[in-house]
């Protein structure tokens, strides 16, 4: 008797686990959307949304079968904030998977709770290159780039047009100054110099006084990294100032990404590096960017292609799984051997989880970001420090 009532509950009991795997794999999946929704990086924020929320759309509103809730938080671009941000997702709303963040030193805020707690984080743009160097993580991903990569490649592209003196200029924080330590890297291998980097505090757009400074220095060429609101004041600002006749200006492709409309004329015929470009006219994004633009009536940039790739990174590690998110070394092992068919090109990840991608070097005609050719291809980032 004693027998046939173990046997029994046991039986209940496997039957409750059953239940219970099944729910997990057929219940919503929770996405925590930590964007910036307010401040220099808003409309960035927004695009990186819309772009996730495209390829959901177009998988029917779900991945490997499960539909989508989504948890929203404004970051604020506040590193001061980013931790009790990110763990109010973690803890408080129990997601299964983070999405975020622009800003360099919140993702890094980001990074560090995710490694602690195990949950999926997909960064769809902060470069910090901790994230997939000493940072990087079985469960942490990047759909975007490392500082370093648009940086390199940019230092790469001036050595070879024969420029030998550089400077550099940025805000002084995680993302300006790796972004500008790629392109010293990529600029010095060629047998440039960087004379000097000039630097201001997040996110001030006061840039008379280093102006003045590039004027009277007469360097070859200036590499400066801004986005958003500051890369339409620092573009505005420099060809007001006359440097753009006397100084060429060159950046990492977030200068004029996004932000043309606003610069307008003092953004013609600048050069920059990036693993996205208006014009490339291949059926892939084509076919994306009128899908964007007839869902949110707004033109995509990198930003919206970027989360979009988050997407499709979620969506092979899934299937992969068979929905279950749990299974975070078999999500990994897909995901590393997959390859994502984005509107950029196709890219792998590397082993440290960050995209290997073409680089292209962009020319500003009109308000497009005119591809010129490919800077580098297939480059990685070198992911040093990484342990994985």
């Amino acid at each position: 008797m004693n027998l046939r009532i173990a046997q029994v509950a046991l039986a209940a009991i496997s039957l409750s686990t059953v239940a219970t795997v099944g729910h997990a794999q057929t219940a919503k999946l929770k996405v925590g959307l930590m964007l910036p929704y307010s401040g220099t990086y808003a409309a960035l924020g927004v695009a990186i949304e819309n772009g996730f929320k495209l390829q959901v759309e177009e998988k029917g509103g779900k991945l490997a079968g499960r539909e989508i809730e989504y948890v929203k938080v404004d970051d604020e671009s506040d590193p001061a904030k980013a931790t009790d941000n990110v763990n109010k997702l973690i803890r408080r709303d129990k997601v299964d998977v983070i999405i975020g963040t622009v800003h360099s030193g919140v993702t890094l805020a980001m990074a560090k709770a995710a490694k602690e707690s195990g949950t999926v984080l997909i960064v769809p743009n902060g470069g910090a290159d901790a994230v997939t160097g000493p940072m990087c993580a079985q469960n942490i991903f990047r759909s975007s780039f490392s500082n370093w990569q648009p940086g390199y490649a940019m230092g790469v592209v001036a050595a070879q047009q024969g420029k030998k003196k550089a400077m550099t200029i940025t805000w002084k924080y995680a993302g300006g100054d790796e972004q500008v330590a790629g392109f010293k890297e990529g600029f010095e291998k060629g047998g440039g110099k960087v004379q000097k980097q000039l630097t201001l505090p997040f996110p001030t757009v006061e840039f008379q006084a280093l102006l003045t400074e590039i004027a009277a220095a007469k360097p070859d060429v200036v590499y400066g990294f801004f986005a958003g609101g500051g890369a339409v004041k620092f573009v505005k600002d420099y060809t007001a100032a006359g440097l753009d006749k006397t100084v060429p200006l060159v950046g990492s492709g977030f200068l004029t990404d996004g932000t043309l409309e606003a610069q307008g004329d003092a953004a013609q015929g600048l050069l920059t590096t990036l693993h996205y470009s208006d014009g490339l006219n291949t059926p892939r994004d084509t076919a994306f960017r009128s899908a964007y633009i007839k869902s949110f009536k707004l033109t995509p940039d990198v930003y919206a292609v970027q989360g979009y790739d988050a997407a499709q990174i979620l969506n092979i590690g899934l299937t992969a799984v068979k929905g279950d998110i749990s299974k975070k070394g078999e999500f990994a092992a897909a995901v590393e051997k997959g390859s994502i068919d984005s509107p950029r090109g196709t890219f792998t990840m590397s082993k440290a989880h960050n995209p290997v991608q073409d680089f292209y070097l962009r020319k500003v005609e009109g308000n497009e970001n005119k591809v010129v050719n490919i800077a580098v291809k297939n480059l990685a980032d070198p992911a040093r420090g990484c342990k994985l």
